[in-house]
């Protein structure tokens, strides 16, 4: 070997070194992309514990559909109203450990629950929990762009795809764990809350770090991407009608999710009299077709574009949702699955698209649309318990699939958020 080959060796080249550094930083990156994911599912298991208890709060305390329906509207309307706050004060004023104090919400929702025993007590415990999660997700979404090195797709669907696996996790941990052991066992799931505020404490450390060492860098970036927003041909109406377009999408989808979501096992138990622990394995069925087509809809996307996937998220979700009511129970948790794979797909569509309206605000989109998701399905969760009081949770089921026909309002969007219709 050659005295130049050995110095080669011994002495590494200023590519190599940068190399080095870079993969370095990729791997610490994307264990802090997993990391918000591991949390996010943790956050959003113990959330669907939530409606998992309903069927137990239901019977122990002799509730109606209606206040059924406003515990939901308790637990979710907090994270819808707070959300969007949240998102709009951390885009000037970045909290690095704001996800640790967020999860210290849940923890606390969740040991009220575990020992709640009146109905405003049940209230109030769901309400801190969805408090919760209307710190988590903003500032989570955010970091998760941080550490993203450009590749905002895939940080945006590891971070989703753990929360949507949590919330498939908790019906299942709820038929087997919450069910039989009773209201009480829910506590056991506040160790939950401690672990993930552990991990996040460590992310909000790297979150410091990194705007400590980026910070004088990443004000003359703000200053050019904000120029380039101002630039942008879409007028301020056209982003809000585009805006207002993508509300009433989140709407017409969630507002029929939460009819699955809420009152999928009370309609299995009316309809077909299954026990309380096969409905909740259809209700983690349902939630598994929403992770499978999370992913889905998040690949097709980047590939087809944005539009398409809204199309056939809310549009071809209808058929599937007309027949549901009249199916045997096979067929209705093939269609439950299938219902759940389509609309789910959008989701990430829209935020995606929505981060194009309002480039730079990603705090406050993230915030504003996880808001929606929540709180939209709240008041539809509310509503549509009314309605099975007056009338019966299957006339629920054959009204609300025609909410999906507000999906034809895709057809007034611009075809690239950043161009004219």
């Amino acid at each position: 070997m050659s005295d130049n080959t050995m110095a080669a060796n011994a002495v590494p080249t200023a590519p190599a070194v940068t190399a080095a550094t870079s993969a370095s930083a990729n791997n610490t990156t994307f264990a802090v992309i997993l990391s918000l994911s591991f949390c996010h599912l943790l956050n959003d298991m113990m959330q669907s514990l939530v409606p998992a208890l309903y069927p137990i709060l239901k019977d122990s305390y002799e509730l109606s559909f209606g206040q059924i329906g406003l515990i939901t509207l308790a637990f979710q309307c907090t994270a819808s109203m707070l959300q969007p706050v949240v998102g709009m004060y951390t885009d000037k004023h970045p909290q690095p450990y704001s996800l640790m104090v967020g999860m210290g919400f849940t923890l606390v929702g969740l040991l009220l629950m575990s020992q709640a025993n009146t109905y405003p007590l049940i209230l109030l415990a769901a309400a801190l929990i969805g408090m919760g999660s209307s710190v988590f997700h903003p500032e989570a979404s955010r970091v998760a762009r941080m550490a993203a090195g450009g590749r905002y797709g895939l940080a945006q669907s590891l971070f989703q795809v753990g929360g949507n696996m949590g919330s498939a996790a908790g019906p299942l941990l709820a038929a087997f764990i919450v069910v039989p052991a009773g209201q009480q066992s829910i506590v056991w799931f506040s160790a939950a809350a401690f672990v993930a505020m552990a991990v996040l404490f460590q992310v909000g450390g790297w979150y410091s770090r990194r705007r400590a060492e980026s910070k004088v860098a990443a004000k003359p970036a703000a200053r050019s991407k904000a120029g380039a927003a101002t630039a942008s041909p879409l007028s301020r109406r056209r982003v809000g009608v585009a805006i207002a377009i993508l509300v009433a999408l989140l709407f017409s989808k969630n507002v029929y999710s939460a009819s699955l979501g809420s009152y999928f096992t009370f309609y299995l138990i009316s309809k077909f009299g299954v026990d309380v622990q096969t409905a909740q394995l259809f209700l983690f069925a349902f939630l598994v077709g929403i992770v499978m087509g999370t992913i889905a809809g998040g690949v097709v996307g980047d590939k087809v574009g944005r539009i398409p996937v809204m199309w056939f998220s809310i549009v071809g979700a209808l058929p599937f949702a007309l027949m549901l009511p009249y199916a045997n129970l096979f067929w209705t948790g093939v269609l439950a699955v299938a219902v759940a794979m389509i609309m789910a797909s959008a989701f990430s569509a829209i935020l995606v698209y929505a981060q194009e309206l309002l480039p730079g605000r990603v705090g406050l989109v993230a915030g504003m649309f996880f808001g929606f998701s929540f709180g939209l399905g709240g008041l539809g969760a509310a509503a549509l318990g009314q309605l099975a009081d007056m009338t019966s949770i299957d006339t629920v089921y054959k009204l609300t699939p025609f909410l999906l026909l507000l999906g034809l309002l895709t057809a007034f969007l611009p075809r690239h958020p950043g161009r004219p219709a």
